[in-house]
């Protein structure tokens, strides 16, 4: 996206729009991404105790906001609670339906103090906590109480991640928009740190395989319908951050279909990928983004057979 410049009365120059959609690379945060990941987990993990339980672990879910991230409203006895990263203030804020609310700071620190401190902010607030600590969907897997070896929080980078989410939760929200069938909502998982939005067929789904690091009931349960999926991710394991789209089950020719401008196959990860470097320097971010997305729905919905109906995007 070109980046226009005007001068102004005191002959300064001025952006006249500035691209929404910044630079990040992932070498250059990972430290903080690592970091950041681990803490989104202890707190999705105390969502997912005591949330009623959702097809496809739609429940443990986090959404965007215009200052970060959510859990959205957290069932507690009689009375609710929830809690949000708010990455404008760096703060943790745990709020009550009573009023009664509770923060603590977002800096570079360990796991293990970020969680030991909300476990006493929950406490402070009468709320007792009781969760598995070993992270899922990812390779290192110190428990929460014990890590000390994850502590940077740079908030440049993390500022930089809220605004790409920001964007992109945008952009799938217009994609799911025509999609007449069962879809999800566009959410935040924090197994694996990516936004989402997936579209079913309604029909079953073979029983899913399993993956290393992650319960084979929670990929069970989560791939137990006919899907597409399209998501953001940062792209640790990828080497760089990305959108992606894929099929489950991944019906034959799909790897070779005819895909959208910087779009590839990645075999590893059984997935199409569209670069997020090449998002940001296009002409139309958004349009680059929707085509891809049409691209891998349309290869999908056909080769797997959906009922025409369900084919919005010719």
């Amino acid at each position: 996206m070109k980046n226009f410049l005007y001068k102004s009365s005191n002959n300064i120059l001025i952006s006249e729009r500035e691209n929404p959609w910044p630079p990040l690379v992932l070498d250059d945060w990972i430290k903080t991404y690592k970091t950041l990941h681990l803490w989104m987990q202890i707190v999705g993990k105390i969502k997912l105790s005591f949330s009623p339980k959702l097809n496809h672990w739609w429940h443990i879910t986090f959404t965007p906001t215009a200052e970060g991230l959510t859990t959205g409203l957290i069932p507690y006895h009689n009375s609710y609670f929830q809690i949000d990263f708010d990455f404008i203030d760096h703060k943790l804020y745990i709020k009550t339906n009573e009023g009664k609310f509770d923060s603590l700071d977002l800096y570079s620190r360990s796991v293990a103090d970020f969680y030991i401190e909300t476990k006493e902010k929950l406490r402070h607030l009468g709320i007792d906590i009781n969760i598995w600590t070993t992270p899922v969907e990812m390779e290192e897997r110190i428990p929460f109480e014990r890590d000390f070896t994850h502590k940077t929080y740079d908030k440049k980078y993390v500022e930089t991640f809220h605004k790409i989410l920001l964007c992109a939760d945008h952009v799938m929200r217009v994609f799911r928009s025509e999609f007449t069938g069962k879809s999800s909502p566009v959410h935040f998982f924090w197994g694996a740190m990516d936004l989402a939005v997936t579209f079913f067929s309604g029909k079953h789904a073979p029983t899913h395989p399993g993956v290393p690091n992650i319960s084979k009931e929670v990929m069970v349960e989560a791939y137990s319908k006919e899907l597409s999926s399209y998501g953001f991710w940062p792209g640790l394991g990828l080497g760089e951050p990305a959108f992606y789209a894929y099929a489950y089950p991944q019906p034959d020719k799909f790897s070779t279909a005819k895909m959208s401008e910087g779009a590839y196959y990645n075999e590893t990860l059984g997935e199409f990928i569209l670069p997020y470097e090449k998002v940001r320097e296009s002409e139309s971010p958004k349009e680059m983004i929707l085509s891809f997305f049409k691209a891998v729905f349309i290869a999908s919905a056909k080769l797997n057979n959906w009922d025409e109906g369900l084919i919005c995007y010719k």
